[in-house]
């Protein structure tokens, strides 16, 4: 069966159907059997800046143990929880995944930190945001087809960058934002990231002893699950106790999040693309209940874990390692790698033809702050770190 009859058959009236993408900025052919989304989850998945975040860090840095959680092993999360997600509520599974495994893609090296790190070196070139960052990465800076720049994804998937960020200001955006409020697509996307690193941040300070099972018993959302294991399955030891607990609470999130996102498109009527681009607040969400509960559980993440002593000393060094590679190269662009020195110099751009030979329009080069930024900001944690050692230690390379 052809893919875009099968989606007429089983999309809901408000799912985003492939043939009514915008399409793509640099025109191709349309591929004989894969979607237009289906070639964006493709392509962001064999993408340079797709494998460079099994390096980055999600809230503990990779020098502590193999087992926690890097933006690449989170990623793969959302990207389940979100298809499980889209599945039950007839949403485009592809245009979810695409945008689930590309949401985290613009994060620099080592958190939060790194990107506010970032955020200052820049704040008199336009700042930085992860959300912009990404798009640009994927409109510009990867290098993998000689037909255009970048990976030329659908304007739906583009879309989802720029509305998850917080430049609303910036004149480039103003097509994505005038289309009104986000496909339900990225909104699942959206609560499903909420849901995991929720999920995951407790396991994986649980799993360094950031925060004991004692204190956890101590916030409801946690205990009602933790109750609930035991009455299923009576005494556990540690390890299985924790595991078990983790995939209720995933369960109990997953479900309250459906039921609610039905609730909500059956009393507001939304049966079209158009109703969800137009609706005043966000459809998919959780219950009153659970969003009350979920806020109890990210104060203790905020005051045990994200503000924990050993946390901050990994943000500090993270800091100190962008601050003073950002500070050194914009002094020294000639210490830039050639590709990136390139842009800076605005040497000549490579030439790109379209599908009749016709030439595309040449990309503006940045200014040495911009291209400097982002070299860092592909940058995984372990590079960042060699790279400081090379610059600033004496028996650097």
């Amino acid at each position: 069966m052809d893919w875009l009859v099968h989606e007429d058959a089983w999309l809901a009236p408000y799912a985003m159907h492939s043939r009514a993408s915008r399409g793509r900025q640099h025109a191709e052919p349309d591929h004989p059997f894969r979607s237009v989304f289906q070639r964006d989850r493709e392509r962001i998945v064999h993408c340079t800046a797709f494998r460079r975040m099994l390096g980055k860090t999600q809230v503990l840095v990779g020098q502590i143990n193999d087992h926690h959680r890097t933006r690449l092993t989170h990623t793969l999360e959302v990207a389940q929880i979100s298809r499980t997600i889209a599945r039950r509520l007839r949403l485009n599974e592809d245009l979810v995944e695409a945008i689930a495994l590309s949401h985290d893609i613009g994060h620099p090296p080592f958190g939060h930190e790194g990107e506010r790190a970032l955020n200052a070196c820049l704040r008199d070139h336009g700042g930085f945001d992860h959300n912009t960052y990404g798009l640009r990465r994927v409109d510009l800076l990867e290098d993998r087809y000689p037909e255009f720049p970048g990976l030329n994804l659908s304007w739906e998937l583009r879309e989802a960058f720029v509305q998850h960020s917080r430049r609303h200001d910036l004149p480039a955006f103003a097509e994505f934002f005038a289309v009104g409020a986000p496909l339900l697509e990225a909104q699942v996307v959206d609560a499903a990231d909420s849901l995991a690193y929720d999920t995951h941040d407790t396991e994986d300070a649980l799993g360094i002893g950031l925060i004991t099972l004692d204190e956890l018993e101590d916030v409801p959302m946690w205990r009602q699950q933790a109750d609930r294991v035991r009455a299923m399955h009576g005494s556990l030891d540690g390890e299985l106790f924790l595991r078990s607990v983790i995939r209720e609470l995933i369960a109990w999130q997953v479900s309250d999040l459906i039921e609610e996102t039905c609730r909500r498109l059956t009393a507001d009527r939304v049966d079209s693309v158009a109703a969800v681009r137009g609706h005043p607040e966000p459809i998919v969400e959780f219950g009153p209940e659970l969003r009350s509960l979920k806020g109890e559980l990210e104060v203790l993440l905020r005051e045990r874990v994200y503000r924990h002593s050993r946390v901050l000393r990994m943000a500090a060094k993270g800091r100190r390692i962008v601050t003073g590679l950002f500070e050194d190269l914009v002094a020294n662009p000639e210490l830039l790698p050639v590709g990136h020195l390139r842009r800076w110099e605005r040497a000549p751009s490579r030439l790109f033809r379209g599908k009749r030979g016709a030439r595309l329009p040449k990309v503006r080069e940045p200014e040495v702050e911009r291209v400097v930024g982002d070299y860092i900001a592909g940058m995984t944690d372990r590079f960042a770190r060699q790279e400081y050692l090379r610059l600033f230690h004496p028996d650097g390379d």
